[in-house]
């Protein structure tokens, strides 16, 4: 673009799945000629965006995929649920953070913040420093009012922003940080997620940020039969009590399919109770057998490439993942956003929805009777991941934040130029 290189930093909770998205965008900008840096836990991101990757430090827990379900009891849900995750793991984790992204701005001076959802930490420091900035929406569920319906609840959360807006952002301020006032990136496309209701004018729908994944494990390739069709089974790293049941009933339905069928069973947690012999990548014990494979953790784009449908926990990275590769779910939601994003999966007619806590292996294995074999489902499926590679992914992104990097914004210092920072090895951060 003209005017030069311009200055992005990337505010992220130490969450895969959140993190992932960013990588895309990121490349995309530097390869453009911009400086990218990112403000987190270095130990999370730096493994996924490489040894080169610049990140300032910020305060937090390391809790991977799984997030707040790493410390979150299982059988906390509904708005309980809602009211753990934010004031147990996101609000404690925006006081956490909010010193060192401070810090971030005051060093890279960046021309725009771009703040996930929930590192909204992000943008509240980014309004009380005057930095233009953007959300990264790494899923829709609120774009579509889930709280309409309780708005005892929506209540509560929006005090419970304002009393952090007090402590770490401008109490002047009055942008709901969850929702950038100047640009709202959402990694979906109407076709999955639905007309929004919130924020609509400021929603650019952009697709899901595919790019390679400088982490990704080894995977023992010469398993898969190109004869059969394979499943992926994830449910990320939730409650390992709680995926060990659900894993079961999985492998106990692929079982009863033995020669039809292959499932990659992804067991993070080695809750299942296996067998002799371990494949490359398995828990020891794993099953060495033609049908079912048990792994630590998996090569997820490459091998979204490869299989036929996809089991998982409605996570909304995983679904738009499998979705972009044209590939049916069977999804089984368990909280938070997970039983909204089912639901658009189903409205798109592209996966079919099972009971997590209450499946059995016959009801599953019909499910996935439906989504292999049924026509409807795959077409819905590549159907949705047209719309995802129409909508542009990390291009368009790049494309949204540099337009709002070169505007002019009311009342806002414009960035000091000086030179960007050195990428310090993580160790001596």
């Amino acid at each position: 673009m003209s005017g030069g290189g311009r200055r992005f930093l990337f505010v992220v909770p130490p969450l895969v799945g959140h993190i992932n998205p960013t990588l895309g965008v990121g490349a995309e900008l530097a390869a453009r000629g911009h400086r990218v840096a990112w403000a987190g836990v270095p130990e999370v991101v730096g493994r996924l965006a490489g040894e080169g990757a610049v990140v300032f430090r910020c305060a937090g827990p390391a809790l991977g995929e799984g997030g707040a379900d790493a410390v979150r009891p299982a059988d906390v849900r509904g708005p309980e649920a809602l009211k753990f995750l934010w004031e147990r793991f996101l609000v404690p984790l925006a006081e956490a953070m909010a010193p060192g992204v401070r810090a971030a701005v005051e060093e890279l001076r960046p021309d725009v913040v771009v703040a996930d959802q929930q590192a909204v930490a992000g943008g509240l420091v980014a309004e009380r420093l005057g930095v233009r900035w953007a959300t990264s929406a790494t899923t829709s569920a609120e774009f579509a009012g889930a709280l309409d319906g309780m708005p005892r609840v929506a209540a509560w959360l929006e005090g419970l922003l304002e009393g952090l807006r007090g402590r770490v952002g401008d109490p002047a301020g009055t942008a709901d940080p969850r929702f950038s006032p100047h640009l709202v990136l959402a990694f979906t496309t109407e076709e999955l997620a639905g007309r929004p209701t919130r924020a609509a004018g400021r929603i650019r729908f952009v697709g899901p940020s595919i790019a390679a994944r400088p982490a990704a494990p080894d995977f023992p390739w010469e398993w898969l039969d190109p004869a059969r069709p394979a499943v992926l089974v994830t449910l990320g790293t939730v409650n390992a009590e709680a995926g060990a049941r659900f894993l079961s009933v999985c492998r106990e339905a692929v079982r009863a399919r033995a020669g039809r069928l292959q499932a990659v069973l992804l067991d993070p947690a080695g809750t299942l109770d296996t067998g002799p012999g371990a494949p490359p990548g398995t828990w020891p014990g794993a099953p060495l057998d033609d049908d079912v494979l048990v792994v630590r953790e998996v090569p997820q784009l490459p091998l979204l490439a490869r299989v036929a449908a996809v089991v998982c926990h409605a996570g909304h990275n995983t679904v738009c993942e499998a979705l972009w590769h044209g590939v049916p779910l069977v999804v089984a939601p368990i909280r938070d956003d997970q039983p909204v994003v089912a639901g658009q999966v189903v409205a798109a007619g592209a996966g079919v929805r099972v009971r997590f806590g209450r499946v059995t292996a016959a009801g599953l294995g019909e499910a996935l009777d439906t989504v292999l074999y049924e026509p409807g489902c795959r077409a819905a499926a590549e159907r949705v991941g047209a719309s995802f590679r129409a909508a542009g992914g990390a291009a368009a992104a790049a494309d949204h934040l540099e337009r709002l990097a070169a505007s002019a914004v009311p009342g806002a210092p414009p960035p000091v130029p000086q030179p960007g920072p050195v990428a310090v090895p993580l160790e001596e951060r």
